[in-house]
């Protein structure tokens, strides 16, 4: 049953990264992979809070945890997704954007993962 609810969670998972991503690039515009950005950054956000509200708050049960970290954030989150889109920028010698794209989904996702452990804590 586990199997099953982890199946389903990432097929959820997918479904908002799809979601999400699109509705975000298209309020963004422009060469800049922003709804990926978006997507990752809520979803190091989300992996934050659902961590520490699961570790250290005990409010989310062990299989919880597992359904929604493994299925559903492991969906949602698109890393390959930022690196597919970082060479392909480096392809098309748009260097600016590629190592900008680098710097920003790195250091903002490190804030992200932080502010969603005070979160955690806070609940």
């Amino acid at each position: 049953m586990k199997i099953l609810l982890i199946a389903l969670a990432g097929a959820l998972g997918t479904l908002a990264r799809w979601w999400i991503s699109g509705a975000a690039q298209k309020a963004a515009g422009g060469v800049f992979p922003w709804g990926t950005f978006a997507v990752n950054m809520l979803g190091c956000f989300l992996f934050g809070a659902i961590w520490s509200a699961a570790e250290e708050r005990m409010l989310i049960g062990p299989v919880a945890r597992i359904v929604i970290l493994s299925g559903f954030m492991g969906a949602f989150t698109t890393f390959s997704s930022y690196m597919f889109e970082t060479a392909a920028l480096m392809r098309d010698s748009q260097w600016l954007y590629a190592f900008g794209n680098i710097a920003l989904q790195n250091i903002t996702g490190i804030i992200f993962i932080a502010l969603g452990f005070a979160l955690g804590r806070a609940l």
